[in-house]
């Protein structure tokens, strides 16, 4: 068998545009002859699939999955890029993003070894995606993954702008320690949820919240307090006061409760915990906004689609 060097991958994939482990595959399957692996990937459907890459994808959806172990449960939570809104309603695009969360169940978080993961039907997660641009021809990418476990509680789960379900526009997952009953537990936590997907708080508790974040609105609230006049030696109580503040907006421990502002969400786990007879712990959440820190391109799609089809 020929010898697959880098550089022979390398002409392969700048010839035809596809993924470079595509171009490998299809350089071993044809003992490495370029022409034959160049023909192997055209009728794969593969050859132009790479040559997107370089296309912002910014829309798509999060998709959520959940899964009972026991007294426990697992949740995962994923979001699976394209092109246009228009994708994140075609049926092969939605089935593919629900594939990829339930895969995310059995991996911990880490994205790049999500896309390295293989289905259940036995496929690789990044030879689905590039499968799926070749198919519908929108650059597309499996971008962000969470995951969480508890080994006695729940994991719930909430999309908010669906689009069917488990997927949408917002994904969240709530995680909840306790013995207690577990699917009420469970509907404590979508209600939380739901109060995640509103609110966007920055961290669970205090402790959890970024220093840098802190010390930004420290600043801040520091400087707009010299602007008002505030005197020199009461500027750093007074900031105290509104970092305080600040802390109770943001971290979702001491948020009140959307659906019962008289209550905090601590609150909120403590009272219905002594209703179910059993301490209730929140382990963690994690809120995923499609396109969230992605820069957006603006453009003409009617014009694009008609430059490739010839204005026809």
């Amino acid at each position: 068998m020929a010898e697959i060097t880098a550089a022979l991958v390398k002409e392969l994939r700048e010839k035809s545009g596809a993924g470079m482990m595509d171009c490998k595959k299809a350089l071993v399957e044809n003992n490495g002859d370029m022409e034959a692996a160049t023909d192997w990937l055209r009728t794969k459907g593969l050859s132009q699939a790479g040559k997107k890459a370089d296309r912002v994808a910014a829309e798509g959806v999060v998709a959520v999955s959940l899964r009972k172990d026991g007294k426990g449960m697992t949740g995962a939570a994923i979001e699976l890029n394209a092109e246009t809104d228009f994708v994140a309603r075609n049926d092969l695009f939605q089935n593919a993003a629900r594939k990829v969360a339930v895969t995310a169940l059995g991996i911990d978080g880490d994205v790049e070894a999500l896309r390295a993961a293989k289905t259940a039907d036995g496929e690789e997660i990044s030879a689905l995606v590039t499968n799926l641009i070749a198919t519908i021809g929108e650059n597309m990418a499996v971008r962000r993954s969470a995951r969480f476990t508890v080994a006695e509680g729940s994991i719930s789960a909430y999309v908010h702008n669906a689009v069917a379900p488990e997927l949408g526009k917002i994904g969240v997952l709530v995680a909840l320690e306790g013995a207690g009953d577990q699917d009420a537990m469970q509907e404590l936590g979508r209600k939380i949820a739901m109060h995640v997907a509103a609110t966007n708080p920055l961290s669970l508790s205090a402790e959890d919240l970024d220093p840098a974040a802190v010390e930004r609105e420290r600043a801040v609230l520091t400087e707009k307090a010299k602007e008002q006049g505030r005197p020199e030696n009461m500027i750093a109580k007074i900031v105290d006061g509104q970092i305080s503040k600040f802390q109770r907006e943001v971290v979702l421990l001491e948020q009140p409760f959307v659906m019962n502002p008289d209550q905090t969400i601590k609150a909120l786990l403590a009272d219905t915990g002594k209703e179910l007879g059993a301490e209730i712990k929140m382990t963690g959440f994690v809120r995923l906004a499609l396109g969230e820190g992605v820069e957006k391109q603006v453009g003409d799609f009617a014009a694009e689609v008609a430059s490739m089809t010839g204005g026809n």
